[in-house]
């Protein structure tokens, strides 16, 4: 079996482009695959037309170690996201392919379940306007769809430090999103990598009392040693990740145990069986692995499946619940959360389809995403 054509679809929506990959193989199977990434998606593209010739067309799916071994390795430049998205898209297309010729849904392929249901978490639902009262009415509808755990950013448009006063209103967020839900639902408390190590541990000491379950990404991704020090003081646990892209970049995270929670997101971190490592590797410092997923109903499938076979696995994030109907429409199969939870996901392969006729309406956004920006909270509500 040889990989015999490859296309590629995007789709729009109000705040990202979602990228879907199709392999088709000489023997009539076809493997989907799906990433959303932020603000580069011209780039994706021109890199994975530059290389389908090279790395793509005419491999073997079932030889996916070498084929993503080419992809890192043979160009000699070091791999960045876009080069770590593109190999994810087509390492999980060849799972897809995989498990439709076996006839097993990839997780089967990847050790087997050891769960029959996977926990949910709730993000986006908080698109208002960033005032107590909506943000725990918002909180109470997401609490009603039947999530458990929810995750939000109270903070603005910060950077390194807030003024006193945007610091209160966003803890007085927090306060009023636990009443509003009660002891019961978990709290995931994301500052997108805006703060100085001091800040994240000052405001981590005021969230202490709302008894979150974590505090995400606390200081900018790019010096580890910045957020071990924040960790060492930190009494929440610490989770991170999503802007790490293959094993050698979470080789310090792990050395230094600067974190609790790793987030890799397994759509711009080379697929499947390089966070399967990632995780395992992880398990050795009895981290837990909480995956990084903002993109539609593939990206939710593929973490699925990961998350059906991961030991160490502790809860999967879920955006399409509180999005545009379309970027839940545009492919079939991924289970929704029901009392909290995902159903394992029905194979053979991923066990999803496209609906290109969805996809084909929605034409690629022009939408910026950049927290930075005060204009940008506004735009969002």
């Amino acid at each position: 079996m040889k990989i015999s054509d490859l296309a590629v679809h995007v789709m729009g929506s109000a705040w990202r482009n979602l990228t879907f990959l199709e392999l088709k193989t000489d023997e009539g199977l076809t493997g989907i695959s799906e990433v959303r990434l932020c603000n580069r998606t011209n780039a994706l593209l021109g890199y994975l037309d530059e290389c389908k010739g090279r790395y793509i067309l005419g491999t073997d799916p079932f030889r996916i170690e070498q084929t993503v071994l080419r992809m890192f390795r043979d160009d000699y430049g070091r791999i960045g996201e876009i080069c770590a998205c593109a190999i994810a898209l087509v390492e999980i297309a060849c799972w897809d392919i995989i498990g439709k010729a076996l006839n097993q849904p990839v997780y089967n392929l990847l050790g087997g379940a050891v769960r029959d249901r996977i926990k949910a978490y709730a993000n986006g639902w908080y698109q208002v306007p960033r005032t107590p009262d909506d943000f725990a009415r918002a909180a109470k509808a997401a609490v009603a769809k039947g999530y458990r755990a929810l995750k939000f950013d109270p903070f603005g448009a910060g950077w390194y430090e807030m003024e006193r006063d945007e610091r209160l209103l966003s803890i007085s967020l927090v306060e009023a999103v636990r009443d509003a839900v009660g002891p019961d639902v978990e709290l995931l408390i994301e500052m997108h990598g805006r703060f100085s190590p001091a800040q994240a541990i000052r405001i981590a000491a005021d969230l202490e009392r709302y008894d979150p379950t974590w505090v995400e990404e606390p200081v900018p991704p790019d010096n580890l040693h910045a957020l071990e020090k924040a960790a060492r003081s930190i009494r929440i646990p610490v989770a991170t990740g999503e802007r790490l892209h293959h094993k050698y970049e979470y080789r310090e995270l792990f050395e230094r145990q600067a974190c609790d929670i790793i987030q890799p997101d397994i759509t711009e971190c080379c697929g499947l069986l390089e966070v399967k490592k990632i995780a395992a590797w992880a398990d050795a410092y009895y981290m837990t692995v909480a995956p990084h997923n903002v993109g539609g109903p593939v990206s939710t499938a593929i973490a699925l499946h990961f998350a059906a076979c991961t030991t160490n696995f502790k809860i999967q994030e879920h955006f399409n619940d509180f999005t545009e109907p379309h970027t839940r429409d545009c492919a079939r199969g991924c289970p929704p959360v029901v009392d909290g939870y995902f159903a394992l996901p029905n194979g053979p392969g991923l066990g999803m389809t496209l609906n290109l006729d969805v996809i084909r309406e929605h034409p690629p956004s022009t939408g910026h995403f950049n927290l930075w920006k005060e204009d940008w909270h506004k735009r969002r509500t």
